[in-house]
């Protein structure tokens, strides 16, 4: 890459490790107590909205010529206010994001070493406040490393599926759980949005990608068809290992579990190792791409100046700060399961509006983009209803989160 700019093969490979990175190791078990032995077909839906996600994205990316993701495209079309508010919420799905992974990173280490409670928590600031020393001082990860990542997981990953698939029981779909109608599973499809999110992160790089309006469109798309596959295979794999109780059970650590039961401690302890290199390359990924975000948003005077104040590596590092120390506090005291739902319905609702403006737009197949737009706000819906039923408080303290965002950006507008 002496251009410097980034091939096929690494937007490929970033895309797939943006998604993967987290997202399975982090919702498995979330989604099988959901949906039961249609796990996998919530996969399955989640990434069809995805899909047609990283067509509207790509499409509007490559109309505009430029990067910036939901926060560009409203700006676009003149509509700042909208497009303020919309940066602002995406600022605390990237948090909840980085939080998510810090958990799962916490309990996967910590598992391993068989130490009490008190230890994930410990581990989850302790990896985000490493990852924001190694942010402020520059290091970035070359394209060739992060090929090199994806290929491991993928590995770690298809290698536990396949354990799973040749002892195939589909009794083991619902192995010490009630069964589920098969409409269980848009509801997970909707918790469990966020293990879909990193592609669109490219979207702020359309600059730095070689040929980007063939590469970006081809790279995420496959993407996003490659990483459906391997999270349906990985989820039936994995559940024909151990049913679908133990990874409820054990669901901060589902894939773990799993790994003992293939190949026992060598499985368990190469799952750990690839659930903590994951969740901490994509906390780095997320903690980089949500800051330089806020310094955009900062340039755009829709969030303090402070925030696009950089340090003499040129990092924005007050963006840095901000981001990795609420996620660090939300990773420590939230709870698994009501960090994946926020963090699934915030990018529900901001691919929602990017599918929408991209039929808008009038991009070529615009008549799918607008059925994603209708899946994304179906999938809120649904979500919503099952959080008022299950964990109305989870629901009230997202909501009253959510408010105090927008209220705050109110505020500052207001004062200017």
């Amino acid at each position: 890459m002496s251009s410097g700019k980034m091939t096929f093969n690494a937007t490929w490979s970033m895309a797939v490790g943006g998604m993967v990175g987290g997202g399975i190791f982090s919702v498995l078990g979330v989604v099988i107590a959901t949906a039961a032995e249609w796990a996998w077909l919530s996969f399955v839906l989640a990434g069809m909205i995805a899909l047609i996600s990283a067509h509207s994205y790509s499409a509007l990316s490559v109309a505009y010529r430029e990067g910036g993701g939901a926060f560009t495209f409203l700006r676009e079309i003149d509509r700042y206010g909208f497009a303020g508010s919309v940066s602002w919420l995406l600022f605390l799905g990237y948090i909840l994001t980085i939080s998510v992974y810090g958990y799962t990173f916490g309990h996967y280490v910590a598992n391993a070493f068989g130490i009490g409670s008190w230890l994930p928590p410990v581990l989850a600031v302790a990896i985000i406040a490493g990852l924001v020393g190694i942010n402020l001082r520059g290091v970035g990860t070359s394209a060739d490393f992060e090929i090199g990542a994806v290929w491991f997981k993928l590995a770690i990953l298809l290698g536990l599926a396949v354990f799973g698939l040749v002892d195939w029981s589909p009794s083991a779909l619902t192995e010490g759980v009630e069964p589920k109608p098969w409409s269980a599973a848009i509801v997970g499809a909707a918790m469990i949005f966020m293990a879909y999110e990193g592609f669109q992160l490219l979207a702020y790089d359309y600059g730095d990608l070689k040929n980007p309006d063939r590469t970006l469109p081809r790279a995420t798309i496959s993407a996003v068809v490659c990483v459906i596959a391997i999270y349906v295979v990985v989820t039936l794999g994995t559940t024909m290992l151990v049913g679908a109780q133990e990874l409820i059970q054990h669901k901060e650590v589902a894939l773990a579990t799993a790994g003992r039961q293939a190949l026992g401690d060598v499985g368990f302890y190469l799952v750990t190792a690839a659930a903590a290199f994951s969740t901490g390359s994509a906390i780095n990924a997320t903690l980089f791409s949500t800051a330089r975000l806020m310094e955009s948003v900062a340039e755009d005077k829709d969030l303090p100046d402070v925030f696009g104040k950089e340090n003499r590596a040129n990092i924005p590092y007050y963006s840095i700060l901000l981001v990795a120390g609420v996620a660090a506090l939300l990773s420590a005291i939230g709870s698994l399961n009501a960090l994946v739902n926020a963090a699934s319905l915030i990018f529900l609702f901001t691919f929602g509006t990017v599918n929408y403006l991209a039929y808008r737009k009038g991009i070529t197949l615009a008549w799918v983009s607008l059925l994603g737009a209708l899946g994304c706000g179906v999938a809120i819906v649904l979500s919503a209803i099952d959080q008022f039923e299950h964990s109305p408080v989870a629901l009230a303290v997202m909501g009253a989160v959510i408010g105090l965002v927008l209220g705050g950006r109110w505020w500052y507008m207001r004062g200017r």
